[in-house]
């Protein structure tokens, strides 16, 4: 087994929420901690307690059960304290028990308002709308006891000074979703209260092989250097941080012996864009295409820095608007390629089809060499290092979901298989396939874990996700595909503009800043004050329909043509107006400033 990265001081994992009329009380339960979190309901100030104020008939408090402190966001003039009401427990990761959010509440601390300005109350309102968002966010995760946003081989690398320092000081940044919610605690030293949270993943199954009993889970990171919605975050930023970011990391254990391997996916690392304008696949736009290069290469030296070798996998279209963006970063690459940098394109769609996704063979073949030189990592039971991953594959795609997930879990099931010949249990031509049980269950946590990362980024389950788990498209999975399709159009262009707002808020990539010059967000008048994407869709289809209804009426006369004329005519000009307005109906209050 594995030793365990033990902080100095250990969370609280129990605690009672009292709600006065004037504060917040937080008070642990577990016995981990003698002071008591106090929250002014005004401003939101800290404080360490000893002892719970008095109650009386005039401050009968609330009590509730809550499971952990996520942190809080401070407004213009109140601050919002995130606690976590509900959790489930998903599993272990080695041998810690790993909880699933189920529920979060927004506690308000903002009693001063009723002091500001008029203006600044409205804006206080406008952009409080924002947490009812951050309510829902999905595929939250924590541990009181390890360390998730670190793989196996990264905590067992973790020296004795490192292990001992709380677990908030011990994450890797890239992936502590609450990074930047932590912040005023940080300042107020409560490190007890300090819960660090990834966003992702985490699947689990044991399974029999024979007489051996084999435990797998797989485990998502999302980066949130660069998070949000899949219309609204494409490419890169400017230091080489790219959208869609997430670390993978699979794990099996038996007989006490660890094997863990990592891959990552991540949008093409320049600067690029698709502005929503109601097409259902808005145009690609390469920005400031002489600065690919330089984005490129410092992405691939972050890269280096903490997985050493990468291999980049290019799944995109050679041909067409995906073309465009594949050479682009072909030829960024071309700076960046090296003994320790390999780039290979393997175009997808063309290769594989909609159905003959067995042909990744073919891609499998190109990169084995890389595989077997890379590695995983191999821990015996004493926890003593045998054999250690030297390198990581780098998939994309467009989204880097759908594409990208059928990649990597035919990747990871290759590996899984060398994996499990190292440790005997399979025999040198044995395979996954040919034990149905184990099989199965691998098929369906890689496909729930690609479903998971896909409605995180995009709103909706993968797509080509029946061949993940069934290892074979189906009627039903084609007839799902459809269907997601369409409701990534919608959210794409009628929900994902606010959801981009929450994300950038709680991630601390906007702050809102109060100036002399505050005022609060400008209102559209007449048609754009009360227009909206669906609204605009409905008036548009009901003008097709009422054109072609006219039209089949009888024989074509001048009043009837002309009113066809009409209803074409408008359907045409509302449709016009959204796409050269798109972003007026998804409008956003830009009070903020860089962070």
């Amino acid at each position: 087994m594995m030793e365990k990265a033990d902080s100095g001081q250990k969370l609280c994992t129990g605690m009672r929420l009292w709600e006065f009329p004037d504060q917040y009380i937080v008070q642990p339960t577990d016995g981990s901690s003698g002071s008591l979190l106090a929250i002014s309901r005004s401003d939101g100030t800290l404080k360490l307690i000893d002892a719970l104020p008095e109650c009386s008939k005039l401050r009968v408090p609330k009590i509730r059960t809550i499971f952990g402190v996520i942190g809080m966001l401070k407004l213009l003039a109140g601050s919002y304290l995130i606690v976590i009401t509900e959790r489930e427990c998903v599993g272990s990761y080695m041998g810690h028990p790993i909880f699933k959010i189920s529920s979060l509440k927004i506690l308000h601390c903002n009693h001063a308002l009723q002091n500001s300005p008029v203006e600044q109350k409205k804006m206080e309102t406008e952009f409080s709308e924002f947490l009812n968002v951050a309510e829902n966010t999905p595929g939250l995760y924590f541990s009181y006891e390890t360390n998730l946003t670190l793989s196996c081989q990264r905590l067992h690398e973790l020296g004795d000074e490192s292990k001992s320092l709380p677990l908030w000081r011990q994450a890797d940044p890239r992936f502590l979703w609450n990074n930047y919610l932590l912040e005023l605690l940080i300042d107020n030293k409560l490190d007890s209260y300090l819960l660090p949270v990834i966003q992702g993943s985490f699947q689990h199954f044991q399974a029999a092989i024979e007489k051996d009993i084999v435990d797998v889970t797989l485990i998502a990171r999302r980066c949130s250097r660069r998070n949000g919605t899949r219309m609204w975050r494409r490419g890169a930023d400017s230091d080489g941080y790219v959208a869609n970011f997430v670390e993978t990391e699979q794990i099996i254990q038996m007989h006490g012996n660890t094997a863990s391997f990592v891959q990552v996916r991540g949008s093409m690392p320049f600067t690029w864009k698709q502005i929503v304008d109601l097409t259902y696949k808005p145009k690609f736009e390469i920005v400031k295409p002489e600065e690919a290069p330089r984005i490129a290469e410092r992405h691939f030296l972050d890269l280096r820095k903490t997985y050493r070798s990468v291999l980049a996998i290019d799944l995109v279209n050679k041909h067409g608007g995906e073309g465009r963006l594949s050479e682009k970063f072909a030829n960024a690459m071309q700076r960046v390629t090296s003994d320790d940098v390999r780039y290979v394109h393997f175009d997808f769609h063309h290769i594989c089809g909609h159905v003959h996704f067995e042909r990744l063979s073919i891609l499998y073949e190109q990169i084995e060499d890389f595989l077997e030189k890379s590695g995983y990592l191999l821990l015996n039971e004493k926890g003593e290092k045998l054999k250690e991953q030297l390198g990581v594959v780098r998939t994309n795609c467009i989204d880097c979901l759908d594409r990208t997930n059928v990649t990597q879990s035919m990747i990871g099931r290759k590996v899984l298989e060398w994996q499990l010949r190292r440790m005997g249990v399979f025999s040198a031509e044995e395979t996954i396939e040919s034990h149905a049980n184990f099989d199965d269950n691998f098929k369906i946590v890689w496909a729930n874990h690609g479903d998971d990362i896909s409605i995180q980024y995009s709103g909706t389950p993968a797509l080509k996700g029946d061949f993940v788990r069934y290892g074979q498209r189906t009627a039903q999975g084609i007839l799902n595909d459809f269907k997601n399709s369409l409701m990534r159009y919608y959210l794409n262009n009628f929900v994902d503009g606010t959801k981009q707002d929450a994300i950038d808020l709680l991630q601390g990539h906007y702050i809102i800043s109060v100036s002399r010059d505050l005022r609060a967000p400008s209102h559209q008048g007449g048609f754009e004050a009360v227009a909206s994407f669906p609204v605009a869709l409905s008036v548009v289809l009901a003008g097709i329909f009422l054109s072609v209804v006219s039209l089949r009426q009888g024989p074509l006369t001048f009043q009837r043509a002309l009113f066809s004329l009409l209803c074409a005519g408008m359907s045409i000009g509302i449709a016009a107006f959204v796409k050269a307005n798109g972003r007026v109906f998804c409008n956003r209050p830009r009070l903020h400033k860089p962070h």
